[in-house]
């Protein structure tokens, strides 16, 4: 049986890997085609989450929700659903997650658009305040042709906004058939039994980790820097025996930009953390959770009520909860030195074309190693798009892409260096910027030295961490990403 259980645990992690190849291979965006933000997993007939393809940390966390959402609607066999609302399921309105039914279970996809009808081009709008600035609300919906139309019609770029969702429904059919061949290959039976199994493996060998960890309360603290000024997310690990509880009580409160996270993001961040510091081998399902339990208080700034704005939430928020969850589990186990704490979120768009990319950054030095240099880090588990790929696809041109020398933080292993991502316009649209730590630089560890803040400049000139605004033909972007902190004196 354990043999079998292998075999049939590696037959449905190739399934979610092979959904996430098929949707980056058939995308028309670079965003998905080129880096690669979108994620893919298999559930089990009740809802839990047995296989995810290694893709995007803050998407894959946050599934079970939109599974949960879906199966209140009690899809036929045929059906598929189709959300984004970070309310029901969802993390911010970009990411738009498919749930269909397959001969055992779910196959759920969700992959960022790089427009969803918002205010500004690339629906990341630096200064929204609520939801219906961000692009189109979908709750829980029956996807069918009539609706695909109507929903895509709504956003810029409408036949990429197709053939993005026409490359997820690829991914939903392919996993359709290679869970019916696997339970006709194996049994229905021996599947099923098989995901009962994977699912409490999980668990157990997460519960072994935390078991081993010293009993305690550990807290800390940081900051989110929000246009009108800083703010703050607490949070409380308490570790006990193979439990461990996460409490935000103290966070402020939700705010009226867009800084707020539903609490799937929340929980996202969170298992993120436990899994990097537990046992990050583990197969990846959603026995690995079972042993955290998050608590957030209710219309705070990690468990938001709507309609508060989402959009920096999914992206910046999520860097900093980890990077405050890391800070608190440090006081109990060595933890490496803060990364970049950004994606460097960057949109250009008009009429014509819309274009969304993350940039990344330092790493944190770790207790035995330097941190590694021009990653993206924590919560975003991306790719750069080519420069080749960019300018052939969209009117910009790649001044410069380069590492950012000596934005690392020293120390006796040095923490990683930044990125320097130099874009000019080729002609009239629109730009924004969400980003963080500007003001604040990511911390050294151990007596390690901190590293170098962010910068973001136009045409040379500094420009504030969030900011939208018009270029013009000719204008250029410099956005310098932080390093990593240094570990030891």
């Amino acid at each position: 049986m354990n043999i079998e259980l292998q075999v049939i645990g590696s037959a449905l992690r190739a399934v979610a890997e092979e959904m996430g190849a098929a949707l980056v291979r058939s995308a028309f965006s670079a965003n998905i085609k080129e880096r690669r933000d979108c994620s893919a997993a298999l559930f089990a007939p009740d809802g839990r989450m047995i296989a995810q393809a290694e893709h995007i940390p803050v998407h894959l966390g946050a599934m079970p929700e939109a599974v949960a959402a879906v199966m209140a609607h009690d899809p036929g066999p045929d059906d598929v659903y189709i959300l984004n609302d970070p309310y029901t399921g969802g993390t911010h309105l970009p990411d738009i997650t498919l749930v269909s039914r397959t001969e055992l279970g779910f196959a759920v996809t969700r992959a960022h658009h790089a427009d969803v009808g918002g205010r500004e081009p690339g629906s990341l709008p630096a200064d929204s305040t609520t939801l219906d600035e961000e692009g189109i609300v979908i709750p829980p919906t029956q996807l069918d042709d009539d609706v695909l139309a109507q929903l895509t019609a709504r956003m810029r770029n409408p036949e990429e906004r197709l053939g993005d969702l026409r490359a997820q429904l690829a991914a939903h059919r392919l996993a359709e058939l290679r869970i019916a061949e696997l339970c006709e290959r194996r049994g229905r039976d021996r599947v099923s039994a098989s995901m009962d199994e994977l699912y409490a493996y999980s668990e157990r060998r997460v519960r072994m980790a935390l078991a081993a960890l010293p009993d305690g309360r550990y807290e800390a603290a940081d900051v989110l820097e929000a246009q009108e000024g800083e703010l703050e997310i607490r949070a409380a690990v308490t570790i006990a025996g193979d439990d461990v509880e996460i409490d935000f009580a103290g966070t402020a409160a939700q705010h009226h930009g867009n800084l707020n996270c539903p609490l799937a993001v929340t929980r996202s961040a969170a298992y993120f953390v436990v899994r990097c510091l537990t046992d990050p081998d583990v197969p990846a399902s959603g026995g690995a959770f079972a042993p955290v339990t998050v608590r957030a208080p209710a219309g705070s700034l990690v468990n938001a009520r709507a309609p508060a704005a989402v959009a920096a939430g999914n992206v910046e928020t999520s860097c900093r909860i980890a990077d405050v969850l890391f800070t608190a589990f440090g006081q109990a186990i060595e933890v490496p030195a803060q990364g970049q704490g950004t994606m460097n979120n960057l949109t250009f768009g008009n009429d014509c074309f819309t274009y969304y990319e993350t940039i990344g950054g330092g790493q944190g030095a770790c207790p035995d190693a330097d941190g590694p240099s021009g990653v993206h880090v924590t919560m975003s588990n991306t790719l750069s798009t080519p420069v080749e790929a960019l300018e052939l696809a969209y009117p910009l041109r790649v001044r410069r892409h380069a590492l950012r020398r000596g934005s690392g933080g020293d120390g006796a292993h040095r923490g990683g260096e930044g990125v320097v991502r130099e874009l000019e316009a080729l002609g009239l649209c629109r730009f924004s910027i969400v980003s963080e730590r500007r003001a604040r630089a990511p911390q050294g560890a151990r007596g390690g030295a901190a590293a170098q803040p962010g910068r973001n400049l136009l045409n040379g000139q500094e420009i504030p961490a969030k900011v939208t605004g018009a270029l013009a033909e000719g204008d250029v972007l410099t956005i310098e990403t932080p390093g990593g902190g240094g570990y030891g004196g």
